[in-house]
């Protein structure tokens, strides 16, 4: 069987078993697992005349969606750069390309968008007992996107691949103030969110986009009870009694790390309390360790990638 880029009847189907990222026409930063979003739309104008039943029709201004990649540790080292930005809120604009691949590695189209920046970030669950690989999910807002034909060129086998098969969901640390939380068995997904205002101007046929406001939010992770009273106590003196934490406001910061212990990135957490402490279900019937879950109101946070 050959690698044949057209058929007898034309341009050979293919299956897109590999992607890429390209910024500012430089390289490819990396493989990732997924692609979703980034199609075209355009608003329909109905327009009827009072003295008839006729409705005219016509196209409106476009609409870029969304581009959203699943991606881990593949990624270049310039990316996760454009990362720590995008936690200081520094929307920083980078033009690009979607690149698809077939089987054997050979570009087969290409999705170039202009001005994106980044949306959205969702870290996943993390847990001491699951062993599968880890992903994030980036949502880029960008402001055009063109489909163009694959320049066939190859691109590189496996990029990446060992780094990202060594992220997996439990190899995690949290740290928060002095407390012990070297039991602390998961924490739950969380996303920063970067809001996108749309500013519609008479002589552009679309929006252009401006950032605004940057969510950090809510933190929840989960410990033994059996460790967990200093927590108690701490919220007992802060959220019952109303003790003024003044200079004492807890920092602290959540560790990744790959199978050779080797630190890959910290997502640090700046000013931060705990909002709600809760013991799990108590049941005469369960055989689990008894845990609590413990809610933690964020300021801000900051990524350092350490790859």
């Amino acid at each position: 069987m050959t690698n044949d880029s057209a058929g007898p009847t034309g341009p050979r189907a293919y299956a897109a078993a590999h992607f890429a990222l390209e910024l500012e026409k430089k390289t490819e930063l990396g493989m990732f697992r997924s692609i979703e979003g980034g199609s075209i739309k355009a608003d329909v104008l109905t327009y009827q005349n009072g003295g008839t039943y006729d409705r005219w029709r016509q196209l409106g201004k476009p609409k870029f969606e969304d581009i959203k990649l699943q991606i881990g540790m593949a990624m270049s080292k310039e990316f996760y750069t454009w990362m720590e930005s995008f936690f200081t809120g520094k929307a920083i604009r980078k033009d690009g390309a979607i690149i698809a691949a077939d089987f054997y590695y050979k570009e087969r189209a290409r999705r170039e968008f202009t001005n994106a920046m980044i949306k959205e970030l969702t870290f996943p669950k993390l847990d001491g007992q699951d062993k599968n690989t880890a992903y994030m999910s980036v949502a880029l807002a960008v402001e055009d996107i063109k489909f163009l034909k694959g320049k066939g060129a190859e691109l590189k086998q496996n990029a990446g691949g060992a780094e990202q098969k060594a992220w997996k969901a439990c190899n995690f640390r949290l740290f928060l103030g002095d407390f012990d939380c070297t039991r602390v068995t998961k924490v739950d997904s969380f996303t920063i969110k970067q809001n996108v205002l749309e500013y519609a101007s008479g002589g552009s046929r679309w929006a252009s986009k401006t950032p605004s406001a940057i969510d950090f939010p809510q933190l929840s992770f989960y410990l033994p009870e059996s460790d967990a009273q200093p927590l108690f106590d701490h919220f007992t003196r802060r959220g019952v009694k109303g003790e003024v934490p003044g200079a004492g406001r807890l920092n602290g910061h959540l560790e990744m790390f790959d199978n050779e212990k080797t630190t890959v990135f910290n997502v640090a957490f700046v000013n931060v309390d705990i909002a709600n402490i809760q013991p799990d279900k108590a049941d005469a019937t369960s055989e689990e360790i008894k845990q609590v879950k413990v809610d933690l109101y964020v300021e801000a946070m900051t990524f350092t990638y350490s790859g």
